[in-house]
């Protein structure tokens, strides 16, 4: 899901949702410094037990930042991981529970994005060092002046992938920050952690869900436990909104489009590289030489509160006068799964479906009319909307409105203006879906096959149905199958959907996820080899390596009606895992022991301080003869249940805890321990209940009228954008498609000079 689309619609829609964080800042007394003691009260006046931190997006910014320099090595990005996660800490203060989740193996239907963004890393990484070649040589030929070129390694950001020697650092660094703050930091006294790091499979925020998920179907389960997880993906939302959790909140770094970066040629800000000149920077005072290399200011963060949007979401989602009666907690269920038609990570969206032209509050509005007029009140009726609403579409963005389409009923699209004030071209669009023969066109271009083969389209949508079916799942009852992806780069119309009863049953059970290495091969492109053992390198490089075609040089980027690059679809072939799988079975027997231990799948960790009421009892378990798994003792523990085991090498509470990073000092006086942890396990039967859970208390309302109103007055409420014909005369509209978007009475349209259409309507007391 594109994430500054949707998290840009969402928090001007339901404005008050968003609440800046306080952070108490460390002082400074005599030259020392006095760090901030996270025991006191969070002063954000709302105590937390639960901090979750999906790792990548903290590694990402902390090892290649876009804002200020990047660390010199790799002990420096780990200390700012470090700093990162402090002030995570400081500003949320977790009372029970902190829970890092980094991502391990992905799911196939993950890893084809995965692949994408390697692959495309890599391809701008050689084309920027090519135009900076160019531009320099451009720029001092003709006189120009540019500061002498920093020789330093490039740090190359695929090495955040499971397997690779860069991941098993962290995880041994995050063992110790773990045991110093649990040692040395009051405010972790009693704090429960668990360390998910990338030897375990599964996405950072999916472990995380799937931790909650398990806890609620507990005994022992808080119902009012206040949750807070940490992490910048539009996803997150989601996933919190899917827990049915009444206290959930989101911590994420806010989000400022735009912001001036320095130039990558001459270091200085106002201009991109392309537009680079040359020119010497005039001197202002006596310190301005200084001023583009200055740190920037730290990123502020926000909360994300996910009680208010539920609020939001009532309010709008309820409906009356129902042939049942109105749930609102299903009804929730159906918002996810429509934003899952507008994006996500493992299905293209549906053609003409874009955030940024109002399709969430489109799709709700025919949601409300589908079920006033099929009385259907379970989670997926959001399909049948979905389809109807493409039926629909043609009434509001048909080339002539009046006379609808003969080329279906179906997802179309109109001539957008440009998104942006520059002066950039828009790009090409050989589609057209605002013109007839869109359909052909789609899929001629897209596919390379006619739109009257009826077979072909069948076997996509088969595939978008099982896609659907396979999302569901994840997010809310965890990864169905590890081996299903979707097998195409573009998604089927809507009007393809067509008799897909039956279509789908279940999914193959007992998949297993890749092993790290065998990922690294499906996702990383022949210039990333450098992280794999040399035998395995050789296949994506060797002309004679029976899966050479899995690692092009070059691919194509369809922009697919987006303006740049990044937004595009990448043309990379599809791996096939049987072929990978017999090429890798040859090369297997060369890894040498260190990698066979980086490419086995680990366990989570948990760890306590010495006056966690846990910590004597898990230390009897070292103690102790029998090495047998254990049940978590819920009553030591917040209520965590699960299953522990000894580590191999644990950290113990009097045994010194060696530095991996030489800039820190050793941890010479450790209390802290560590243990193999499991989640609990479901029953064979177990279905997760999408429910508020008895004993629950439902927070306190804090929306007032004036906050809805602001909410939804020019904030990314949804304007009906019509086509236009050349008649210049009033149009009369069929009056359904507005109906289902809560309006009635008669309707007309009129056409201006500057394209648009202006709807009216007849009843004064009612407007858009």
């Amino acid at each position: 899901m594109g994430v500054p689309a949707f998290f840009r619609w969402l928090s001007r829609k339901y404005s008050t949702i968003v609440v800046h964080c306080t952070e108490e800042r460390s002082k400074e007394c005599n030259g020392v410094r006095i760090p901030v003691d996270t025991s006191k009260p969070n002063p954000n006046e709302v105590e937390f037990d639960n901090l979750y931190l999906d790792m990548n997006g903290i590694i990402h910014p902390c090892t290649h930042p876009e804002d200020k320099a990047a660390p010199k090595n790799e002990d420096e990005m780990m200390v700012a991981i470090f700093e990162y996660m402090d002030r995570l800490f400081n500003i949320v203060r977790p009372r029970r529970v902190l829970y890092m989740a980094i991502d391990g193996v992905a799911p196939r239907a993950k890893m084809n994005q995965q692949r994408s963004r390697r692959f495309r890393a890599s391809k701008e990484g050689v084309e920027l060092v090519e135009e900076k070649s160019r531009i320099r040589e451009e720029i001092l030929g003709r006189g120009g002046y540019l500061p002498p070129v920093e020789v330093k390694e490039r740090f190359d950001s695929n090495c955040i992938t499971p397997g690779t020697e860069f991941m098993d650092n962290l995880a041994k660094c995050l063992r110790y920050y773990v045991a110093d703050r649990l040692s040395n930091d009051p405010g972790w006294r009693n704090i429960t952690v668990i360390l998910s790091d990338a030897s375990v499979p599964g996405e950072g925020e999916h472990k995380i869900m799937d931790y909650i998920r398990r806890q609620r179907a507990q005994p022992h389960h808080d119902p009012n436990t206040h949750h807070c997880l940490c992490g910048a993906d539009a996803d997150l939302i989601m996933l919190g909104l899917a827990t049915h959790e009444p206290n959930f909140t989101i911590i994420r770094e806010e989000f400022k489009p735009n912001q001036p970066r320095p130039c990558a040629m001459c270091g200085q800000k106002g201009h991109e590289i392309k537009d680079c000149q040359g020119v010497a920077r005039e001197k202002q005072g006596e310190h301005d030489e200084f001023a583009d290399t200055m740190p920037a200011s730290e990123q502020e963060f926000i909360f994300i509160r996910l009680c208010v949007l539920r609020e939001y979401l009532e309010r709008e989602l309820t409906m009356a006068s129902l042939p049942f009666p109105f749930d609102f907690e299903r009804t929730v269920d159906d918002w996810v799964f429509m934003c899952f038609f507008v994006g996500n990570d493992f299905l293209p969206h549906l053609p003409s479906l874009e955030i940024r032209e109002g399709a969430i509050d489109r799709l709700v509005g025919i949601y409300k009319d589908v079920v006033h007029k099929t009385g259907v009140s379970v989670l997926c009726v959001g399909l049948v909307m979905t389809l109807t609403w493409f039926l629909r579409r043609r009434y509001l963005e048909s080339p002539t409105p009046e006379a609808g389409s003969s080329d279906g009923q179906d997802g179309r699209g109109v001539k957008r203006k440009a998104e942006d004030s520059d002066s950039e071209p828009e790009p090409e669009d050989n589609v057209r879906l605002w013109e007839d023969g869109w359909k052909q066109r789609y899929y001629k271009t897209k596919f390379d096959v006619d739109a009257t083969d009826d077979d072909f389209r069948k076997k996509v949508v088969k595939s978008y149905v099982e896609g659907l079916c396979w999302v569901l799942r994840y997010y809310y009852q965890g990864c169905a199958s590890w081996k299903w992806y979707f097998p195409f780069h573009y998604a089927p119309f809507a009007s393809d959907f067509k008799d897909i009863k039956g279509m789908f049953t279940d999914f193959e059970l007992g998949t297993k996820p890749f092993k790290p290495l065998e990922q690294l091969m499906g996702v990383f492109p022949a210039a990333s080899g450098n992280f794999l053992p040399q035998t395995w390198r050789s296949l994506m490089s060797n002309p004679e390596s029976s899966i050479i075609d899995f690692y092009p040089d070059d691919f194509a980027i369809d922009l697919n009606g987006k303006k740049y690059a990044w937004q595009g679809v990448a043309l990379l072939p599809f791996v096939d895992e049987r072929r990978l799988r017999a090429a890798l079975a040859e090369v297997y027997p060369n890894l040498s022991p260190e990698e066979n231990k980086r490419n086995s799948l680990g366990s989570d960790m948990l760890f306590v301080g010495k006056s966690h009421p846990c910590c004597d009892f898990i230390q009897e378990l070292y103690h102790g003869e029998s090495h047998e798994v254990c049940k978590m003792p819920a009553e030591l523990c917040h209520g965590i249940q699960g299953t522990l085991n000894l580590d191999e090498d644990p950290i113990l509470p009097d045994k010194p805890v060696q530095s991996p990073i030489p800039m820190l000092r050793d941890i010479a006086q450790n209390t802290a321990i560590g243990v193999k942890y499991k989640d609990p396990q479901y029953g064979e039967t177990f279905v997760f209940k999408a429910v508020i859970l008895p004993g629950a208390k439902m927070p306190e309302k804090v929306l007032k009228p004036g906050d809805w109103e602001r909410g939804n007055r020019g904030r990314g409420n949804w304007r009906p954008q019509l086509g236009f014909n050349s008649n210049r005369q009033q149009v009369h509209l069929d009056q359904s498609a507005f109906r289902a978007l809560g309006y009635v009475g008669p309707l007309s349209a009129t056409f201006t000079p500057v394209f648009q259409w202006h709807v009216v309507l007849a009843n004064p007391s009612l407007s858009f």
